[in-house]
């Protein structure tokens, strides 16, 4: 899948088009300018979301009613598709070749995978960050599980709205426990589907891990569920079932479900350390690629070809040295969008890429 051409419009500063390479596209530009805005641009047609914000209303430009971002895909020399996402207030549409399709119709037309700064998160933030990151690599490689996760996400608001309410009515635990009923036999069979998918995904990801790309230490990952040592983990709808009725009245306490897969983590070690508390800075930014990378690596297995790669301001994340190994890593194999301020980058790489020098949100071709 390629990237042909993106336009903008009302989005953020965004205004006109830019016309992509297949291999290396070079945002060059001060800051402020709008590189990092073209990035969201293309995460957003792909993903219909944003790197950075939740509330898309805000990405739309000052003034502006309406904020359009569309792209022309190619997913052979034989078929093109233009893939549009709009704006306006708080409502987002979709188009595929200017037909309006649902969220889980839509994903699976173009897949990006993000580097930029918020994203060491995932390495270094709390667990729903990792949550995050395994839920959108399951996503990308099975666009339907979003119903899975939208569900779920459903289930335990009903089920902290009911605690909340029994709380506060000071409801008995054995009436708690009957309205609970139906909403924790649906958690128990939405988080046994979650807890399978994540696990295999992360058997997935560590399958393929270059451990040791950018140095001595050798990353792992294991997925951690929330009820490891309540039981058979093998039989989990069993256990979390069992757990659920155990549970009603601490949770009635709590005003919260505290049962589930949202409860749960990624462990990630260097080198047998866990890296959000003993990692350095260089060596969360290292993790938090190779992840990546393997990310790339299980879409590409999967689906039979790449991803886009995203490097939002990648000299101030990486040394010159682990972006040429990782340019040499990934020629041939993703498109590749970075930005950079600095024109040493651009002399030092510009060589066989797409350069786009940004100001005022304008994208034009060098």
């Amino acid at each position: 899948m390629l990237l042909l051409s993106l336009e903008a419009s009302g989005f953020r500063n965004l205004q006109g088009k830019i016309t992509c390479s297949a291999g290396l596209n070079i945002l060059v530009g001060e800051n402020g300018q709008g590189k990092t805005n073209w990035l969201e641009a293309i995460a957003l047609v792909a993903s219909t979301r944003s790197f950075r914000t939740m509330k898309l209303h805000e990405a739309v430009r000052f003034g502006e009613q309406l904020a359009i971002v569309s792209a022309m895909v190619e997913e052979s020399p034989e078929i093109t598709r233009k893939l549009q996402v709009s704006i306006q207030g708080n409502t987002k549409a979709l188009t595929v070749n200017d037909k309006k399709e649902t969220v889980q119709r839509y994903l699976g037309q173009l897949h990006a995978v993000v580097f930029n700064a918020d994203e060491l998160e995932i390495v270094r933030g709390h667990p729903d960050a990792r949550r995050r990151f395994l839920d959108a690599g399951i996503v990308s490689l099975h666009p339907p599980f979003i119903q899975t996760f939208t569900d779920y996400s459903r289930v335990i608001k009903q089920k902290n709205a009911l605690l909340q309410r029994a709380r506060d009515e000071e409801t008995t635990t054995e009436k708690t426990a009957e309205l609970l009923a139906p909403w924790n036999e649906q958690l128990a069979t939405l988080a046994s589907r979650i807890h399978r998918a994540r696990v295999r995904f992360v058997e997935r990801i560590n399958g393929v891990l270059e451990k040791q790309l950018f140095g001595r230490e050798e990353l792992s990952i294991r997925y951690v569920s929330s009820l490891e040592g309540k039981g058979d983990l093998a039989d989990y709808e069993a256990l979390i079932t069992e757990r659920l009725a155990l549970r009603v009245h601490a949770e009635i306490i709590s005003g919260h479900a505290l049962i589930g897969t949202h409860r749960d983590d990624l462990e990630i070690h260097f080198d047998g350390h866990d890296l959000r508390k003993y990692g350095s800075a260089g060596q969360q930014r290292s993790a938090l690629l190779l992840l990546q990378l393997a990310n790339i690596a299980v879409y590409n297995a999967t689906r039979g070809e790449y991803p886009l790669f995203l490097l939002d301001d990648i000299d101030a994340e990486l040394d010159y040295n682990r972006i040429a190994q990782l340019l040499e890593y990934l020629e041939g194999k993703t498109q590749t969008f970075v930005t950079t301020s600095k024109e040493s980058f651009i002399e030092k790489f510009g060589t066989n890429a797409a350069i786009f020098r940004v100001a005022d949100g304008t994208a034009k071709s060098l």
